[in-house]
């Protein structure tokens, strides 16, 4: 097998209904996968809250929710 592309692997625990909603998710938007379908909602949540921002094009090893200093609990708000 060569070199994934997303060599960082996630194990999740989901109920029933929660499976259901991200198949149900998933299949209206012709997503080839759950991985991306967890990838996209996961995204869309991430941007939502102000923590994603990316150059077009640009891929996901080359920025993280994290800055390079550490660990922060949220968003600066400048003060």
């Amino acid at each position: 097998m060569g070199d994934l592309e997303r060599p960082e692997r996630l194990q999740i625990m989901l109920t029933a209904d929660e499976l259901a909603a991200l198949e149900n998710w998933r299949f209206e938007r012709r997503m080839p996968s759950r991985s991306a379908a967890v990838r996209e909602l996961l995204r869309r949540g991430l941007h939502a809250d102000g923590f994603l921002t990316a150059a077009q094009g640009a891929k996901s090893q080359d920025f993280g929710i994290l800055p390079s200093s550490g660990i922060v609990d949220g968003p600066s708000d400048g003060g």
